[in-house]
């Protein structure tokens, strides 16, 4: 009989430990114990399979207290940084208010940090360990380039926050972070930036080669098309523009844009057949965080304390630049009554009403805090790609193809005639909208290297929420978040950034 079990792997990194869930029976007979050795993992393909699994898992896995619940909550706290994500109420304001940024103890820092590198180290044994399994080759290349990916993606989201940005056109020999390509306990002093992003892309062509035609069983599994839509991100960061535009082409080419009907239905456990969709976690049953899910924060119908009292909303100068024929307007309740709410999904009586909330996120039921998570859509890659054209002074191809993408959200919508800046400043606006509460706007901030802005007339942000935290200069030493100190006493070779 096939059981599940917590499979452990030492990673040695801030001495956190991992746990993989494997159902595969060869993989669960040879390791009678909770320590499992490296070494176990990768001896056949069907054991790298069931670490692999653990991987996927681990993205809406709980890391300590509430509010810290994978990749979710992260891309969650990089909206709450921005303008665009509003509170209505003074609760779980920890990335609202931007605590975690300028304190080296503050746990959703520490979280964050080693969060990321336990990934790298688990990917670490699949990558350094698959190619001497047991098992076809086929498997060993679908392993490793998963792997592959999961190693580009954390180095990727660690030295977009934890260092400084990345300037076209400048060495960028400024401090990156320390990149982990061993299983291993050594020190590591930190790369620079563009040594993290040389390596980043390496990671990601190898496992795009070792993918090739690969389909996954669902969402949650890592194709070429993830690929190349990490690498159109690092194009857009590091401003390599017709890059930029020839990788978010072929990241989407398998993938068609939801109808509007779809759309009006939001964001909730039906991501694996939504043909837009091209990577998301589905979190089964017996699976579930409770209230430690995405849903249980972000939806805007599941019974948590946090939603009753904090249901999110989109800031009100956004919400007004949304025409009343594109049907993401429908993603938000401008009396905040949800008197439009899709059919099957309800709030109680104890959730509190505001204005502007957000029914784009929908748990499956008020009971039930289940959700998928979101982590890349086509829509993105269109928007990278227009966003590329127009910085590369292309603005007829650039409105093409932001033409291409609204013009499926809003029937009215006319072949944009703006050029140069102005053609760049509705592309981001779209960018805004189109990717609300998904994990973009604190970093699309950063790398235009930008101010946060909250105090834009008719915004709905409030010192008392915020605590006071309103406008924060583009110079600003928090754009850089501290290193964790758990990271500084293990590691005496790693120099702290400015607090």
């Amino acid at each position: 009989m096939i059981t599940m079990k917590r499979i452990f792997i030492i990673i040695g990194f801030l001495a956190v430990n991992l746990f993989f869930t494997a159902c595969e029976k060869d993989f669960l007979e040879t390791a009678p114990t909770d320590q499992v050795p490296s070494i176990t993992v990768v001896e056949t393909t069907g054991n790298g399979y069931a670490a692999l699994n653990g991987i996927h898992r681990a993205l809406y896995l709980r890391y300590g207290s509430q509010g810290r619940g994978g990749a979710g909550h992260f891309n969650m706290h990089m909206s709450e940084m921005g303008e665009d994500h509003v509170f209505n109420s003074s609760t779980w304001t920890t990335a609202l208010r931007w605590i975690l940024t300028d304190s080296p103890t503050n746990s959703y820092n520490t979280a964050h940090w080693a969060m990321f590198y336990e990934w790298i180290g688990n990917a670490n044994i699949l990558i350094n360990g698959i190619d001497g399994a047991v098992g076809e080759q086929e498997d060993k290349d679908i392993i490793k380039g998963q792997a592959l990916l999961y190693r580009a993606y954390c180095h990727f989201q660690l030295v977009q926050v934890w260092a400084g940005r990345y300037v076209k056109g400048q060495t960028n020999s400024q401090l990156g972070i320390p990149i982990r390509l061993e299983l291993s306990r050594d020190p590591l002093a930190r790369a620079s930036v563009e040594e993290v992003y040389t390596q980043i892309n390496k990671d990601l062509d190898d496992a795009i080669a070792l993918l090739g035609s690969y389909v996954g069983p669902n969402k949650s599994h890592l194709n070429a098309n993830i690929g190349l839509g990490l690498k159109a991100r690092v194009a857009l960061v590091q401003g390599n523009w017709d890059m930029a535009v020839e990788y978010a082409q072929d990241a989407r080419a398998d993938y068609t844009l939801m109808d509007q009907d779809t759309y009006r239905k939001g964001f909730s456990t039906d991501l694996d057949s939504n043909s837009e969709f091209m990577w998301a976690s589905h979190i089964v049953g017996d699976q579930t965080n409770y209230f430690g899910n995405l849903g249980a924060y972000i939806s805007r119908n599941y019974s948590s304390s946090s939603i009753r009292a904090n249901p999110r909303s989109i800031n009100k100068p956004l919400y007004n630049m949304i025409a009343d024929t594109d049907v993401r307007k429908t993603l938000w309740s401008e009396d905040g009554q949800h008197t439009e709410l899709q059919d099957g999904y309800e709030i109680s009586s104890r959730h509190s009403r505001h204005p502007y909330t957000n029914q784009k996120f929908l748990a499956e039921s008020t009971s039930v805090s289940l959700m998928d998570v979101p982590m890349m859509r086509a829509a993105e890659m269109y928007l990278i790609e227009a966003e590329a054209l127009a910085r590369d002074n292309q603005d007829g191809l650039a409105a093409q193809v932001l033409y291409d993408l609204i013009s499926t959200r809003d029937d009215n919508y006319f072949l944009s005639s703006n050029t140069g800046q102005n053609l760049i400043d509705e592309i981001m606006i779209q960018r805004r909208i189109e990717l609300w509460g998904e994990g973009f706007r604190w970093l699309d901030l950063k790398r235009l290297n930008l101010p946060l802005n909250r105090k834009e007339a008719g915004s709905r942000h409030t010192s008392s929420r915020t605590a006071g935290l309103l406008e924060v200069a583009a110079d600003d030493n928090r754009w850089v978040w501290v290193i964790p100190q758990d990271e500084i006493d293990s590691n005496p070779l790693v120099e702290q950034n400015p607090i």
